[in-house]
């Protein structure tokens, strides 16, 4: 191949410039598009730490590079440590219902790469993806961004480039330093707060707090999820006076006057503004979520943002076929029943706990699939674990999974009963041949679990 150099170092072959001359002479497809993403802006869903790179200046200067591409449509920006994707989901179908062009940046994908940029529910193209990271290639090789902040910088150009009139971002860890901050948005949104990535946003939950409200622009309005903590509260208050922005609790708004959460978990909700909603998102989290969303959909009405009742409904009955939205207490097997999950953090569980003891009452035993990443507060959340359930201690693929027998071993310690499975895969299969059609197999503990999972259930992939 022309301009590529060969060099030989201690018997190895190293491809000096291999990924620019390919780039360069349009050689790169799609595959290896992908390829050199991970190898040359490690991900931190992928590595961990290694991958953490706090700052905005390689955003912004991505940002300045493509020529301040969100300055063209209408954003809002979710934060927050659970909760945020469904938030984020149920605004943007709410949109797209209502006849307007809606983008959604969401992280991190569960199949398909695609999956973290869409518009109108569908994904980015090959092409664009293999294009962008083309003409970004100098950049990317002199500056050396983070995998999260080159595809952030990804969602806003195709947005741009598809003349989206919404778009809907949520914000990976944190809020201050995160690289979807660079945006000047309609809205902020932070859903909860709660410890989580405590090595990076503070041990306490002031410290997370003063990271997430980051995102709080001046004269932009601010809904506030969960906040049953006075100090946060006040903490709250506090910053939106500093930025003189107008800001709303959730849970203090009058928009429910009556919520059930129904025996499959979705929900039926009596609404102050909108009428009677059936909500499809499952679990005791989504009358929060529920919360917040109606908050903001009133903030932009008021605004003059143009959202029909049928478009409400719509939306809130059919988010994850519009949206593509998958892995939150997700059914993917009827008998027996088979849910998957993604909450990976001690708040998440809390809710997923009460979910668990609806199907226990239902079925006659339940079977618990469970890998965690090695950075995530395992001992709590194996505690939350039914010790009558049976356990199949398992590991995704990647350096940032306990490895299966130590899983077990904290398990154990923990009072749970089972045994360990090398993959995903296996634990699966393990648990379906085991159980009887009246059993309840659980899935989850890590994204990169569900991830694995759901390939294996072709019907369940949105």
């Amino acid at each position: 191949m022309n301009s590529v150099v060969l060099r030989v170092l201690s018997g190895k072959i190293e491809w000096e410039n291999y990924f620019f001359t390919c780039f360069y002479n349009n050689y790169m497809n799609y595959e290896e598009t992908l390829d050199y993403l991970y190898d040359r802006t490690p991900a931190f869903h992928k590595y961990g730490s290694i991958a953490y790179k706090p700052g905005l200046e390689r955003s912004i200067a991505l940002d300045d590079l493509a020529g301040n591409p969100h300055r063209r449509y209408k954003t809002i920006h979710v934060a927050g440590t659970n909760g945020k994707g469904s938030v984020a989901h149920l605004i943007a179908a709410t949109l797209q219902a209502a006849g307007h062009k809606v983008g959604l940046y969401t992280s991190p994908h569960l199949i398909d790469f695609r999956e973290r940029i869409r518009i109108n529910g569908k994904p980015i193209t090959q092409q664009f993806i293999t294009d962008f990271v083309g003409k970004n290639t100098k950049f990317i090789e002199r500056e050396k961004p983070s995998f999260f902040e080159l595809i952030s910088a990804m969602a806003l150009d195709y947005f741009r480039h598809k003349k989206v009139t919404y778009a809907v971002i949520e914000a990976g860890m944190g809020g201050m330093y995160d690289s979807t901050n660079i945006i000047q948005p309609t809205l902020s949104i932070i859903t909860s707060i709660s410890l989580e990535h405590t090595e990076y946003l503070g041990d306490t939950l002031l410290k997370i707090a003063g990271e997430k409200a980051g995102i709080i622009k001046r004269n932009v309005p601010v809904i506030i999820g969960e906040m049953n903590n006075e100090e946060l509260f006040n903490f709250f208050t506090s910053k939106a006076f500093e930025k003189s922005s107008p800001i709303t609790f959730a849970t203090e708004r009058d928009t429910l006057s009556y919520a059930e959460m129904q025996y499959d978990g979705s929900w039926f909700y009596e609404t102050t503004d909108y009428g009677i909603l059936k909500g499809e998102l499952c679990g005791p989290a989504q009358k929060l979520n529920s919360q917040i969303v109606l908050s903001a959909l009133k903030i932009l009405t008021n605004s003059g943002t143009q959202i029909r009742l049928s478009a409400i409904r719509k939306a809130f009955s059919n988010v994850t076929k519009m949206t593509g939205f998958m892995g939150r207490w997700q059914e993917i097997h009827a008998v027996p029943k088979i849910v998957c999950d993604i909450g990976h953090n001690t708040g998440a569980w809390k809710v997923n706990c009460k979910m668990l003891m609806n199907e226990a009452r239902r079925c006659e035993k339940m079977h618990m699939i469970i890998g965690i990443s090695k950075d995530k507060d395992i001992d709590d959340i194996l505690s939350l674990i039914p010790k009558n359930a049976t356990c199949y201690f398992t590991q995704a693929h990647g350096s940032r999974a306990m490895p299966a027998k130590e899983l077990a071993a904290r398990g154990e310690a923990l009072g749970l009963n089972g045994k360990s499975f090398k993959s995903v895969r296996e634990a699966v299969s393990d648990a379906i041949k085991k159980a009887s059609a009246k059993d309840f197999i659980f899935i989850g503990g890590s994204t990169f679990v569900v991830a694995e999972t759901l390939p294996l259930f072709p019907n369940a992939i949105k």
